[in-house]
């Protein structure tokens, strides 16, 4: 498993975390509820800047760009032209037999 779908695993788990802990806090009268909105920000940034990094150490791209993402070049990656598939026949003439494909 990747390092950023185990940090993406764990960032509910963390923010549930941060949640018993101030609430911890704010039962002994350390921190209140209302005070306590700027751990949420920093939790968020922190597990974001993680991401990232591991997204950039696993896939070596920049930063931002899912792994997973599809080839955007012009071409096909090999350089070639379209390649025939089992959708769409190589040559049209294979029809029955029949000569040009069956076209008049």
């Amino acid at each position: 498993m990747s390092r950023y779908i185990l940090i993406r695993r764990l960032r509910g788990p963390a923010f549930l975390l941060l949640v018993g802990a101030l609430a911890l806090l704010n039962q002994a009268d350390i921190l209140t509820w209302g005070k306590s909105w700027p751990f949420f920000l920093i939790l968020a940034g922190v597990l974001t800047l993680a991401e990232r990094a591991a997204l950039a150490a696993d896939s070596g791209q920049a930063p931002g760009v899912y792994p997973g993402a599809p080839y955007s070049g012009g071409a096909t990656p090999t350089g070639q032209g379209p390649q025939a598939s089992a959708i769409v026949p190589a040559h049209t003439q294979e029809y029955e037999g029949e000569p040009n494909g069956g076209q008049q």
